[in-house]
């Protein structure tokens, strides 16, 4: 598992305001598809490229794009949602699955419940966004849902992690896969709910408010 923590000043300021409890939802919404627009860039470092022949107004050369097949984006509900736009922003010809997945508060056992994918994921590049990297088994299970349908290739994307959940990544995810994460800072430690902290709250409740 290779691990990227981004550091920028801009990025220490916009996580600071999101932690802020006193931080709205359209605010709250705003920085979290700014700082993901800038982990993306780090996110996408790595993307395959084919040589491109093209004629700028003065010659012709030899160019670059983004190799086929596309990048898959998928964000895993409710809250990767929120960190979509930020994503495709900066990739807008990456297409979009979604996988509906979430932790059950009492056993912390994961449940998907909803997924939006190709069957044939081989050569895919996956980007997989989740503003929490927690206990880490949401992200496990979804990294091996993807590897189950032929991807290798596949980075998370998250706001912020505590250093159990990467303690799990680097032992449960399987060592095949070419596995990368990115975040915005490491945190201290999971309190006995297993929330972050310092963290920044429910990300979901905070991006679309409480659901009973």
């Amino acid at each position: 598992m290779e691990l990227h923590v981004v550091n920028h000043p801009l990025v220490e300021h916009k996580l600071t305001v999101l932690r802020d409890r006193n931080t709205p939802s359209n605010i709250f919404r705003e920085l979290v598809s700014e700082l993901v627009t800038l982990e993306a860039y780090e996110a996408t470092r790595n993307l395959d490229l084919v040589d491109t022949p093209i004629e700028t107004p003065v010659a012709p050369m030899i160019g670059k794009k983004i190799a086929a097949p596309k990048p898959m984006v998928v964000p895993v509900l409710r809250a990767g949602l929120g960190m979509l736009d930020g994503m495709t922003r900066l990739l807008p010809t990456a297409e979009v699955g979604f996988l509906g997945m979430r932790r059950d508060e009492a056993t912390l056992d994961i449940i998907t419940y909803a997924n939006r994918l190709p069957e044939d994921l081989t050569g895919r590049q996956c980007f997989l966004l989740d503003p929490m990297l927690a206990t880490g088994g949401t992200l496990v299970a979804a990294t091996h849902y993807l590897a189950e349908r032929g991807a290798k290739d596949i980075t998370a994307i998250n706001i912020i992690a505590a250093p159990e959940g990467l303690e799990r990544l680097k032992k449960d995810i399987d060592p095949s896969i070419d596995f990368k994460v990115v975040v915005c800072a490491v945190d201290d430690h999971l309190n006995e709910h297993a929330y972050i902290v310092p963290g920044l709250g429910d990300a979901g409740d905070r991006l679309y408010g409480l659901i009973d």
